[in-house]
């Protein structure tokens, strides 16, 4: 931990908090900040985004402008972002108002795949095996070596599947579009057992907590259902969360970090991907958990102790809402139907275009277990459908 960090004095409640970016995390934190008696200050392309509809101010304007940035900037004693696409350049520029978390090497390391990928590899943590790769023949050299078939993701931007093909053989590498983006990254294709998450939190003081690790459906690559407490056992659920504190400290991370884990055998645990802020898997904590992702994530960057991360019920179970649910004249469903089972709540974020896999809510369920919660939070989603 830097000497910046270690000497970093606690951020009290009463305090201006900075948000860059307005989407659907930055709103929780918002709420969650709020709540503790933080003002919160959103900077964003439009007023009427998630995070900007609860804020205590919005600031809009192009994250690139320098001079929107410092009228941002200038009304915070800390700022942090919500999403890891926000340009590394805004951040460092923030920095020089106001203390920044995640910093902008953190960003521009979680930016790029490859330089992801590398950093945790030369740390000695294990990740699914990878090579930079910028044509067919390139991916054809790669499966030689690791086989058929591969993964091919964009180095930088994309998300939920976007800009990821899975390739079976050589005629589907040479249908890649390598023209649309700077730099690939092929990584064989893991048969996995089941995929995980862990989020981690890492304050100014150096105090790092985890949660404990979630488990994750997805569907169309977009996450669908996560669970917790998760089915691994307890030895891999104490390496899950020994990799994921290595993970941060090999970052410097301040703030959340969220940790996706492919569990390839009862042994084997790789990094899929990493994420500096809090994370979809991680929602589930506003219901199930004494402290949620997003006050941890207050406590994180204002210095404040972190809070416990334990359990406050027996199982929790989280189910995205998509915007496949809306009509297409944009009706919602009808929420009373969810609403009608008291085990569950309803969080909306906010968006009026409703786009076929865009995130507009989540469900959560909790109950005794895991089992129970899962199978009541997929029934009540089905009554919407």
């Amino acid at each position: 931990m830097s000497a910046l960090e270690s000497n970093q004095s606690t951020v009290m409640p009463g305090a201006t908090l900075g948000m860059v970016g307005g989407g659907q995390l930055g709103r929780m934190f918002a709420i969650a900040a709020m709540q503790m008696g933080y003002d919160v200050v959103v900077f964003c392309g439009s007023a009427d985004e998630p995070a900007g509809q609860v804020a205590t101010r919005t600031v809009v304007g192009d994250l690139l402008d320098h001079a929107v940035v410092s009228q941002f900037a200038k009304q915070c004693q800390v700022i942090t972002l919500e999403f890891e696409n926000i340009p590394a350049e805004t951040i460092r520029w923030c920095s020089e108002f106001a203390p920044t978390y995640p910093s902008h090497h953190v960003l521009a390391t979680a930016q790029d795949r490859l330089v992801e990928k590398t950093t945790f590899r030369d740390a000695g943590l294990a990740v699914t095996p990878y090579a930079a790769v910028d044509s067919a023949a390139g991916v054809g050299e790669f499966a030689e070596q690791h086989g058929w078939p591969v993964i091919v993701k964009t180095a930088r931007s994309g998300y939920d599947g976007k800009g990821q093909y899975r390739l079976d053989g050589p005629s589907d590498a040479a249908a890649v579009p390598w023209e649309t983006a700077d730099a690939w990254i092929a990584e064989k294709w893991i048969p996995f057992e089941r995929e995980a998450s862990v989020v981690v939190a890492r304050s100014t003081q150096g105090e790092v907590r985890c949660f404990p690790p979630f488990e994750n459906d997805h569907c169309n690559h977009i996450l669908d259902v996560s669970f917790c407490p998760s089915t691994l056992p307890p030895a891999q659920q104490q390496l899950a969360t020994t990799i994921a504190t290595r993970a941060a400290d090999v970052l410097q991370l301040v703030g959340v970090l969220c940790v996706e884990f492919f569990v390839v055998d009862a042994e084997t645990l790789l990094i899929n991907e990493v994420a500096p802020r809090p994370h979809n898997s991680g929602h589930l904590t506003i219901e199930s958990c004494h402290t949620s992702q997003f006050a941890q994530h207050v406590r994180a960057v204002c210095g404040l102790p972190l809070g416990s991360t334990e359990l406050r019920v027996g199982g929790a179970a989280m189910a995205n809402l998509l915007g496949d649910l809306w009509s297409v004249d944009g009706q919602g469903p009808r929420w009373d139907q969810a609403l009608a089972v008291p085990s569950v709540s309803l969080h909306l974020y906010g968006k009026t275009d409703a786009k076929v896999g865009r995130k507009m809510g989540h469900l959560t369920a909790t109950s005794d277990s895991a089992a129970d919660a899962v199978a009541t939070v997929r029934q009540t989603r089905e009554k919407l459908e």
